[in-house]
Protein backbone atom coordinates (compact mmCIF):
# COMPACT_ATOMS: atom_id res chain seq x y z
CA UNK A 1 0.00 0.00 0.00
CA UNK A 2 1.09 3.54 -0.65
CA UNK A 3 -0.24 7.00 -1.34
CA UNK A 4 0.87 10.54 -1.06
CA UNK A 5 0.32 12.61 1.55
CA UNK A 6 0.14 16.88 0.61
CA UNK A 7 0.80 19.59 2.65
CA UNK A 8 -1.93 22.50 2.18
CA UNK A 9 0.00 24.95 4.21
CA UNK A 10 0.14 25.92 7.93
CA UNK A 11 -0.42 22.73 9.47
CA UNK A 12 -2.85 21.41 7.44
CA UNK A 13 -2.33 18.05 5.57
CA UNK A 14 -4.98 15.71 2.69
CA UNK A 15 -4.36 12.25 0.45
CA UNK A 16 -6.95 10.70 -0.95
CA UNK A 17 -6.54 7.11 0.33
CA UNK A 18 -5.72 3.72 -2.09
CA UNK A 19 -9.50 3.12 -2.13
CA UNK A 20 -10.37 6.87 -3.00
CA UNK A 21 -11.46 8.32 0.13
CA UNK A 22 -10.25 12.16 1.17
CA UNK A 23 -8.41 12.83 4.41
CA UNK A 24 -7.65 16.02 5.52
CA UNK A 25 -5.27 16.60 8.99
CA UNK A 26 -4.32 19.55 10.88
CA UNK A 27 -3.44 20.94 14.30
CA UNK A 28 -5.38 22.98 16.48
CA UNK A 29 -5.05 26.95 16.11
CA UNK A 30 -2.45 27.00 19.35
CA UNK A 31 0.06 25.22 17.65
CA UNK A 32 -0.46 26.90 14.33
CA UNK A 33 -2.86 24.79 12.48
CA UNK A 34 -6.26 26.51 11.71
CA UNK A 35 -8.43 23.21 12.76
CA UNK A 36 -9.33 22.23 9.42
CA UNK A 37 -9.62 18.55 9.88
CA UNK A 38 -8.50 15.86 12.03
CA UNK A 39 -5.46 15.25 14.05
CA UNK A 40 -3.48 12.90 13.26
CA UNK A 41 -3.53 10.74 16.36
CA UNK A 42 -7.38 10.84 16.57
CA UNK A 43 -7.23 9.05 13.28
CA UNK A 44 -5.17 6.43 14.73
CA UNK A 45 -7.47 5.45 17.98
CA UNK A 46 -10.50 5.65 15.04
CA UNK A 47 -8.32 3.27 12.88
CA UNK A 48 -7.87 1.19 15.54
CA UNK A 49 -11.56 0.70 16.39
CA UNK A 50 -12.47 0.77 13.04
CA UNK A 51 -10.34 -2.40 12.61
CA UNK A 52 -11.41 -3.90 14.89
CA UNK A 53 -15.53 -3.17 14.35
CA UNK A 54 -15.01 -4.49 10.95
CA UNK A 55 -13.26 -7.61 12.14
CA UNK A 56 -15.65 -8.03 15.47
CA UNK A 57 -19.05 -7.55 12.47
CA UNK A 58 -17.21 -10.01 9.95
CA UNK A 59 -16.62 -12.84 13.15
CA UNK A 60 -20.12 -12.29 14.40
CA UNK A 61 -21.88 -12.88 10.45
CA UNK A 62 -19.35 -15.93 10.19
CA UNK A 63 -21.35 -17.06 13.17
CA UNK A 64 -24.46 -16.17 11.94
CA UNK A 65 -25.41 -13.35 14.63
CA UNK A 66 -26.24 -9.74 13.70
CA UNK A 67 -26.52 -7.34 16.05
CA UNK A 68 -28.80 -4.78 16.09
CA UNK A 69 -26.64 -2.11 17.46
CA UNK A 70 -22.70 -1.36 17.86
CA UNK A 71 -20.45 1.53 19.17
CA UNK A 72 -17.27 1.74 20.50
CA UNK A 73 -16.02 3.92 23.02
CA UNK A 74 -11.97 4.74 22.54
CA UNK A 75 -9.78 6.38 25.10
CA UNK A 76 -5.97 6.74 24.50
CA UNK A 77 -3.62 7.55 27.14
CA UNK A 78 -0.28 8.93 25.65
CA UNK A 79 3.16 8.71 27.29
CA UNK A 80 4.32 12.09 29.28
CA UNK A 81 7.46 12.82 27.69
CA UNK A 82 7.95 13.29 23.50
CA UNK A 83 7.15 11.39 21.05
CA UNK A 84 4.11 10.95 23.19
CA UNK A 85 2.83 8.06 21.69
CA UNK A 86 -0.15 6.18 22.85
CA UNK A 87 1.11 3.93 25.73
CA UNK A 88 -2.48 2.46 26.22
CA UNK A 89 -5.46 2.02 24.43
CA UNK A 90 -8.82 0.68 25.62
CA UNK A 91 -11.78 0.21 23.70
CA UNK A 92 -15.38 -0.77 24.93
CA UNK A 93 -17.78 -2.66 22.54
CA UNK A 94 -21.14 -1.97 23.23
CA UNK A 95 -23.54 -4.51 21.16
CA UNK A 96 -27.36 -5.17 21.15
CA UNK A 97 -28.97 -7.77 20.18
CA UNK A 98 -29.14 -11.73 20.09
CA UNK A 99 -25.53 -12.43 20.90
CA UNK A 100 -24.45 -14.92 23.07
CA UNK A 101 -21.88 -14.02 25.61
CA UNK A 102 -19.34 -16.71 24.41
CA UNK A 103 -19.72 -15.36 20.55
CA UNK A 104 -19.13 -11.85 21.45
CA UNK A 105 -15.94 -12.53 23.73
CA UNK A 106 -14.89 -15.08 20.81
CA UNK A 107 -15.10 -12.44 17.93
CA UNK A 108 -13.43 -9.86 20.52
CA UNK A 109 -10.34 -11.69 20.94
CA UNK A 110 -9.83 -12.93 17.49
CA UNK A 111 -9.53 -9.63 16.53
CA UNK A 112 -7.41 -8.30 19.18
CA UNK A 113 -5.21 -11.49 19.58
CA UNK A 114 -5.23 -12.61 15.86
CA UNK A 115 -6.69 -10.18 13.04
CA UNK A 116 -6.59 -6.50 13.79
CA UNK A 117 -3.55 -5.40 11.41
CA UNK A 118 -3.76 -1.64 12.64
CA UNK A 119 -4.04 -2.89 16.64
CA UNK A 120 -0.61 -5.47 15.88
CA UNK A 121 1.24 -2.27 14.49
CA UNK A 122 0.91 -1.09 17.65
CA UNK A 123 3.48 -0.82 20.60
CA UNK A 124 0.39 0.12 22.83
CA UNK A 125 -0.96 -2.37 25.60
CA UNK A 126 -4.65 -2.35 24.15
CA UNK A 127 -7.29 -3.52 26.44
CA UNK A 128 -10.71 -4.22 25.87
CA UNK A 129 -14.48 -4.91 27.44
CA UNK A 130 -17.79 -5.13 26.07
CA UNK A 131 -21.12 -5.02 26.94
CA UNK A 132 -24.52 -6.78 25.57
CA UNK A 133 -27.37 -4.98 25.31
CA UNK A 134 -26.49 -3.05 28.34
CA UNK A 135 -24.85 -5.49 30.55
CA UNK A 136 -21.29 -5.04 31.39
CA UNK A 137 -19.47 -7.90 30.83
CA UNK A 138 -15.98 -9.29 31.87
CA UNK A 139 -13.99 -6.15 32.85
CA UNK A 140 -10.82 -7.22 30.18
CA UNK A 141 -10.86 -9.87 27.67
Amino acid sequence: MGFSVKWDGKMAFSSITPSGHDIKMDAAEKVGGENGGARPTELLLNSVAGCTGIDIISILQKMRLQPSKFEMNVKGRNAEDHPKRFVAIHIHYALEGELPEDKVIRAIQLSKNKYCSVAHSLSAEITVSYSINGTKGKESI
